[in-house]
């Protein structure tokens, strides 16, 4: 399968694919005799694998030692287990911290007139001109 194929049948973009080989993430491909990439379908699995891993927060080097968990007949569950609750944190984390962000504009969208007026409370809210700054306001 060719490197256009092979993004459509595991959903990454040729660059992508590319990238990840260059990283080592999956073994090189093979070459056709006019030097385009041959991908395996073991290559598809891995990709595939590491794309799922990767839409669920977990960063590359992460998803690598997860695929490699994955063809580990002596891993355990609770260290597979242990990384999937320490991205549940992270990703609570970013929702608190989105939550935050979304307050702080509401707030200032809110007190914004939205007229011909210069005077903006977003504007001033992000040159710090009021007492809650974006890093260090309050929700």
């Amino acid at each position: 399968m060719n490197i256009s194929q092979a993004a459509e049948a595991t959903g990454l973009t040729s660059k992508t694919i590319r990238f990840y080989e260059q990283q080592g993430v999956i073994p090189p491909a093979a070459r056709a005799a006019n030097g385009y990439r041959i991908y395996s379908e073991q290559q598809l699995d891995m990709l595939r694998f590491i794309k799922r891993s990767r839409d669920l927060g977990f960063s590359l080097d992460e998803s690598r030692a997860l695929f490699a968990l994955s063809q580990d007949p002596t891993r355990t569950s609770a260290s597979v287990k242990q990384k999937a609750e320490q991205q549940i944190q992270r990703i609570d984390q970013q929702i608190e911290s989105l939550q935050q962000m979304r307050a702080l504009l509401e707030t200032a969208v809110s007190e914004c007139r939205g007229d011909e007026q210069a005077d903006c409370p977003i504007l001033d809210q992000l040159n710090g001109m009021t007492d809650e700054s974006v890093c260090g306001g309050k929700a």
